[in-house]
């Protein structure tokens, strides 16, 4: 039996009656020019905000770090030279020329200064100097000099306000490492420090263990005894400086068991007001009753009085040698490696300068 099929009759447009639908950019996927615009104009500000966040945070890192670096005195800064005084401190060096000024100088104006001073502001704007004296003082004379604009400002740390006693440390520790500090000037300092109402210190033992608290045990007391004897003789001292240590010492030791032997050194050395460094030395041995041997440790042999160095340069082809001369010592600087010379060879370079020396 076979089934029937049932057929239906579907009334299908043409295809011109079928009306035209477009979809539109959302419908489809896609944005429009205005939409796009936006996106991307959102985006780039979002970058450009991200950008300005890491930018003011690295400010902030680096001021942070400014400010640290500040307070540790790590900072240097180029400051006027009329802006820097030295008022606060009492400084260690004893008045009068410096032998080794011009060389300082000379340094300077050739290779710039390697190593900046360091000053502490004050309330009126201006720096208080805490360390570098001599470094100050050779940019003033350079600039008095040649009246170059490059020496009328000095390279500087700049520390935040010391406690007094601090900054009488700084100034002092970085003059310890002075081969030329004399021990009547380093005294003097602690004496000064006494008397300077300031400070609170009525001892000079106290001012001394302060001051020179990275000083040995021993130095701290031979400059404890060069105190004592300039309390003692005064201003008649015209050359403190040139005293050797173990003279100093010695001097004060007899003082404190001769009552009268400090009337008259300063009698001796009253009646010669032209005296030299060197004959103050001698009225002072005189006075002691002691040759130079007498006054220095069992082994120890007398050198001559302090004196200022002589310094000067002597060029030779395209080198330079630095000299230093003073009584019984004259030093050498310059490139050559002398350790690697032929000792025959240098034997005879030094005994032709001697020879040089005994025809002049």
């Amino acid at each position: 039996m076979s089934r029937k099929r049932r057929i239906f009759d579907i009334d299908m447009p043409s295809v011109e009656e079928i009306p035209e639908v477009k979809l539109t950019d959302r419908e489809l996927g896609r944005r429009g020019p205005m939409a796009s615009a936006i996106s991307e104009n959102a985006e780039a500000l979002k970058a450009r905000r991200e950008t300005e966040d890491a930018i003011r945070a690295e400010n902030d890192r680096l001021a942070h770090e400014l400010v640290r670096l500040r307070k540790e005195g790590l900072v240097t800064e180029r400051i006027p030279l009329g802006e820097i005084f030295a008022d606060k401190l009492t400084r260690d060096r004893a008045p009068g020329e410096d032998a080794e000024l011009e060389e300082l100088k000379a340094s300077i104006r050739d290779i710039g200064l390697s190593n900046p001073i360091r000053v502490e502001p004050r309330a009126d704007g201006g720096y208080e100097l805490v360390q570098g004296m001599r470094r100050l003082s050779a940019y003033r004379a350079l600039l008095a000099d040649t009246e170059d604009a490059r020496f009328a400002e000095i390279p500087a740390a700049i520390q935040p306000s010391d406690d007094l006693a601090d900054s009488y440390r700084r100034m002092v520790d970085e003059n310890l490492i002075r081969k030329d500090i004399s021990f009547a000037e380093m005294a003097q300092l602690a004496r000064a420090y006494v008397e300077d109402p300031v400070n609170a210190c009525p001892e000079v033992d106290k001012a001394v263990a302060l001051l020179f608290k990275s000083a040995s045990y021993t130095k701290r007391s031979y400059i404890r005894a060069f105190a004592e004897l300039l309390m003692r003789l005064g201003p008649v001292l015209a050359h403190a400086p040139a005293i050797p240590r173990n003279l100093g010492v010695e001097l004060k030791r007899r003082m404190d068991t001769d009552a009268d032997l400090a009337r008259v050194i300063r009698e001796a050395l009253r009646a010669a007001p032209a005296r030299t460094a060197e004959e103050e030395v001698a009225i002072l041995r005189r006075c002691l009753g002691a040759t130079p041997e007498e006054t220095l440790p069992v082994g120890k042999v007398a050198g001559p009085a302090r004196k200022a160095r002589t310094t000067f340069d002597v060029a030779h082809g395209t080198r330079v040698a630095k000299c230093a001369a003073s009584v019984g010592r004259v030093e050498l600087k310059t490139d050559v490696d002398f350790s690697n010379m032929d000792r025959v060879a240098l034997e005879r370079a030094v005994a032709a300068f001697l020879a040089a020396l005994d025809e002049t």
